[in-house]
């Protein structure tokens, strides 16, 4: 901020900023103590008694899945790269193509509470719940990296907190509110905050956008052309490959990339947990068509903030702030509103990343009480009041390994990292819920092998990639070890996966139950029994 104010752009006010915020998690934690005084069951916990609409969860939806990276990675990633940074908006849009054909109506009515429940319907329930649970925590982990890493870079920007020391902090303050939401208000509660959260972040999108318009003309092509001006790309930053076109690693990173995009959404667990809070089918598919809806509005906003970011603030000041392309949008705002914008914006940001988190916390807390406490250590025969404690305590460890992940991952761009967790999804989840769902020889050795197949692949060809090693903007920076040249490990992990469940159907042992695989057809087509 010192350097903005030497230039005479306003500065920021830490104390505003933090009043904002602060009123909006005095108002969200009232509603979630609201919401769950009827927490009396599992099914309250993990799928708010399923009384939601489909249009209240379309857009709680839409809120789990505009994070930190929708809002603050995307608008860096345009304001830097241009169109390439666009990119990520289509794949996210196009996923949810996959979810609303593929998916949510057959997932609604094959399971109850989890990934677990429709994987393990016609399996042996003990290996296979154990390994969706597996796969869940570490998707949820890698997600929440993202988020916490957007939370330190935006708290250096907004509070003037620039030692590692005080971002770390604020991560774990961060981290304590989220996981608060998920033990006193239970699916209900966090989505109502989802609720509130993506009203608000789809107001402030608007606001902004509808703010650079009338400093433009409300012409768009004004604002294109003084974007390139003030970009080093120049009019590159309008055209394809400024970022994924310079060489043919960076082209076969782009293939990756938008594999995992568009395939990823369909697999993510939190996302998949959410059909379970409609009451039916038809309500699933509603949810989908509302979420695609509000997202394509919101994505739309982000072109407009991207490009804006680049025309007014510039890519020198985006890389000198702290959090770097993160701090595109916040800049932004503190350029066209001032202080109070900033402020606004600001709460907006932290609310994404607090609601988010808690999505995803909430859903590895369930994965692990219903699969693996109550089904396989208690062989489904665990009492609703202890499955229920059981997720709490899974909520704080999981929120504490968040809390520690996100001030490793701080500084990296969560758009990308939010990518990487995408990869991780369509590589362990993707394959074997197809495959449940429309094939009939699948087997349980082949479940196992196509979630630990690509979540193993996916695992280590990211541990040995650029992303961890041997680049500038590598975690490590001063080793390398990275052996495989893409930052996205999709285009392999993700063929692999579909290969090792594949290949373990036949060769396993015991064969399909033909009777399980209809009653499952059956039950997922109509809904009977659901």
């Amino acid at each position: 901020m010192t350097a903005l104010a030497a230039e005479g752009a306003p500065a920021s006010n830490p104390l505003v900023n933090t009043v904002v915020f602060a009123l909006f998690v005095a108002i969200t934690l009232y509603v979630v103590y609201r919401a769950s005084s009827r927490n009396s069951s599992t099914s309250d916990y993990y799928a708010a008694g399923s009384a939601f609409t489909g249009r209240q969860n379309g857009i709680a939806l839409s809120g789990d899945f505009l994070s930190a990276a929708s809002f603050l990675g995307i608008a860096g990633a345009i304001a830097m790269h241009g169109y390439d940074g666009f990119l990520y908006s289509i794949g996210f849009l196009v996923a949810w193509l996959v979810d609303l054909l593929l998916i949510a109506e057959l997932l609604r009515n094959t399971g109850r509470f989890t990934m677990g429940d429709v994987l393990s319907f016609r399996m042996k329930q003990r290996p296979v719940r154990a390994a969706a649970a597996t796969s869940t925590l570490v998707i949820s982990f890698f997600y929440m990296l993202a988020q916490m890493a957007g939370a330190g870079g935006l708290v250096a920007l907004l509070l003037n907190v620039h030692s590692k020391l005080g971002q770390a902090l604020v991560i774990g303050v961060v981290g304590l509110v989220m996981v608060l939401y998920v033990l006193v208000g239970g699916m209900k509660g966090t989505t109502w905050v989802q609720i509130i959260k993506a009203t608000i972040l789809l107001l402030c999108g608007a606001l902004l956008t509808v703010f650079l318009f009338g400093k433009f003309g409300f012409s768009f092509s004004n604002l294109l052309s003084s974007a390139a001006e003030n970009s080093p790309l120049g009019d590159k930053l309008l055209e394809p490959g400024g970022s994924y076109g310079k060489n043919s690693t960076t082209k076969l990173d782009f293939v990756s990339l938008a594999l995992a995009l568009v395939l990823g959404a369909a697999a993510l667990p939190h996302v998949l947990m959410r059909f379970y809070t409609v009451p039916n089918s038809r309500e699933a598919r509603r949810s989908v068509v509302w979420a695609t809806a509000c997202m394509f509005l919101f994505y739309l906003c982000t072109l407009v903030i991207g490009f804006g970011a680049a025309a007014l603030v510039g890519a020198d000041e985006i890389k000198a702030a702290p959090g770097g392309e993160n701090s595109a949008a916040p800049l932004l705002a503190l350029h066209v509103g001032g202080t109070l914008l900033l402020g606004i914006i600001a709460a907006v940001a932290f609310a994404t990343i607090l609601a988010v988190v808690a999505g995803l916390t909430i859903t590895a807390s369930a994965s692990f009480a219903h699969d693996v406490y109550a089904n396989i250590f208690k062989r489904g025969k665990a009492e609703p009041a202890d499955e229920v404690r059981v997720a709490r305590l899974t909520a704080i460890a999981v929120g504490a390994l968040a809390i520690v992940g996100g001030v490793l991952a701080n500084g990296q761009n969560i758009a990308f990292l939010v990518a990487l967790a995408f990869a991780v999804a369509a590589s362990a989840n993707l394959s074997t819920l197809l495959y449940s769902l429309f094939w009939k020889r699948f087997n349980t050795t082949g479940t196992l092998w196509g979630i630990y197949g690509g979540l193993i692949a996916s695992l280590v060809l990211v541990l040995f990639s650029p992303v961890v090693s041997g680049a500038p903007d590598a975690i490590f920076k001063s080793i390398d070890f990275a052996w495989f040249p893409l930052k996205n490990p999709g285009l392999v992990s993700i063929p692999f996966s579909f290969l090792c469940g594949f290949v373990g159907t036949l060769v396993g042992k015991p064969k399909a139950d033909a009777d399980k695989h209809a009653e499952m057809e059956v039950r997922s087509l109509t809904g009977i029994g659901s």
